[in-house]
């Protein structure tokens, strides 16, 4: 019972966070029709306070992201809006990166742990194909984001890939959709709703960065099969 214990509080914490959530309503802060309300005043604040706008941007990011609150994409958005498209995007960079990586690391304590040593045996196969190839995987699922950010960062905790290359991946995999978002914050008076700037363009785009990162992969894949 006592290796199932982890996996419990990890769930009740969770619980307790999406309880508190909805009973303050915070989630619904994070919306696209509030950025637009509100632009003017937040702008104002910025203005007159740039380094401590820089630090709770980056701190709101980090909270949103570890314990998974919708408005990743608003925040992003509103950071390019704030404070250009490449500082913006550096911001966000640093925000979701180190929130992703508080996600990682608690989902590898509560959960990785105990599921690795429960079957060890059945997935030893599985953990070596991440260990050749697991940076690659996590390029591509960063590069398309279409997948759960929140999930992709849980799940992979579960996994023994390296605190180290989960970081730089999440970091470097990123990037793209960061500018992006923040460049269409920046002309915020043009946006008229955030799902509006995934264009087929961009979308090509996005599916072409994760065609480079599982190359390499199918690469390896085929060399022995020629041998």
């Amino acid at each position: 019972m006592k290796q199932w214990l982890k996996p419990a509080i990890f769930i009740l914490l969770i619980s307790v966070l999406v309880i508190i959530l909805s009973l303050t309503g915070t989630a619904k802060l994070l919306t696209f029709r509030n950025l637009e309300i509100y632009r003017d005043t937040v702008k104002n604040f910025v203005m007159e306070n740039y380094s401590i706008s820089v630090l709770i941007f980056i701190a709101v990011y980090i909270i949103v992201t570890a314990v998974s609150i919708p408005g990743a994409t608003v925040l992003t958005i509103a950071g390019g809006f704030l404070f250009g498209t490449l500082t913006g995007a550096l911001f966000v960079n640093a925000g979701a990166s180190i929130g992703a990586s508080c996600a990682f690391l608690v989902s590898r304590y509560f959960i990785g742990s105990v599921v690795q040593e429960k079957y060890a045996e059945n997935l030893k196969s599985f953990n070596s194909e991440i260990k050749v190839n697991g940076v690659n995987y996590l390029l591509l699922l960063r590069f398309i984001p279409v997948f759960p950010f929140f999930l992709i960062n849980i799940l992979a905790g579960m996994t023994k890939i390296g605190f180290l290359n989960f970081l730089w991946t999440t970091s470097v995999g990123i990037i793209p959709g960061s500018i992006i978002y923040a460049y269409a914050g920046s002309n915020l008076g043009e946006l008229k709703s955030a799902e509006g700037i995934l264009s087929w363009p961009i979308i090509s785009a996005f599916l072409l960065l994760a065609l480079f990162s599982i190359v390499p992969v199918l690469i390896r894949k085929l060399l022995p099969a020629r041998r």
